[in-house]
């Protein structure tokens, strides 16, 4: 798929970014956020220990919130973070296994007002996402991450 957002365009390359440490990782995520104007949705995928909650650990900085607030959303499958410039709403659908399970979440709630929605997993259920939610793949080769952003 092409990059064909100027936000994605102005932070990543068409090859991704290469985050040599978890640093790296919410540095980008910290950029991408401070980017963002008003409202967007990121479908964060990629195998577990990718980086995922690092990145969104650099979004909830980019926003002005403490980064240290997040951690995997795994077990009670939705965050929210007010407080920042936009609020950050964290999801992580890796125990769900179905989209009717979403409605149970008030999922639909959460696209109602502007903020970040984060979203772990959201590979899972590309139906369910917005059409106008970027794409941000984190893949693991070898010691290093691979960040690539798409719209």
């Amino acid at each position: 798929m092409a990059n064909r957002n100027p936000i994605c365009d102005g932070i990543f390359t068409a090859q991704g970014v290469v985050c040599a440490s978890g640093e790296e990782t919410r540095a980008l995520g910290r950029a991408l956020a401070e980017a963002i104007a008003t409202d967007a949705t990121l479908s964060l995928e990629g195998p577990l220990g990718a980086g995922k909650t690092c990145f969104v650990q650099g979004l909830a900085e980019g926003l002005g919130l403490d980064p240290a607030m997040v951690s995997s959303p795994t077990f009670t499958l939705v965050h929210e973070y007010p407080g920042g410039r936009l609020p950050l709403i964290h999801f992580d659908l890796y125990r769900l296994n179905s989209e009717e399970e979403l409605a149970g979440l008030g999922y639909e709630d959460y696209f109602q007002s502007p903020g970040i929605r984060a979203i772990e997993w959201g590979d899972k259920f590309p139906a369910a996402l917005p059409a106008a939610a970027w794409q941000i793949r984190l893949s693991i080769e070898g010691e290093t991450r691979r960040v690539r952003g798409t719209r």
